[in-house]
């Protein structure tokens, strides 16, 4: 039996800016794992406190990424931080060497 796999997918562009509030409606979590995440590196928000915190577009890509790391392969959050910073840096270099050829 072949098992199927719908993705949902968002396109938001880099200047895109979401709340707090936004960014956790987008990923369906609570705003306790969007604080670890950004206790752990994964995603850097824009202001002092979470009350006014502001996200770029690509936090919402990283979040995703890095939730799914979480769930799906049991990873702890230091280990998802560093595959979803390793994921960026290998898709810059994909990047790189397009541009090249």
């Amino acid at each position: 039996m072949t098992k199927l796999t719908f993705l949902q997918c968002q396109v938001v562009e880099e200047e895109v800016q979401m709340s707090l509030a936004e960014l956790c409606q987008a990923c369906s979590v609570e705003p306790d794992v969007v604080l670890q995440l950004v206790e752990h590196g994964v995603i850097e928000p824009m202001g002092r406190a979470p009350p006014v915190w502001v996200f770029a577009g690509s936090s919402l890509q990283r979040t995703r990424v890095a939730l799914r790391l979480l769930h799906d392969l049991e990873l702890n959050l230091p280990g998802a931080a560093l595959a979803v910073d390793l994921l960026d840096q290998i898709a810059q270099l994909q990047q790189q060497l397009q541009a090249r050829r």
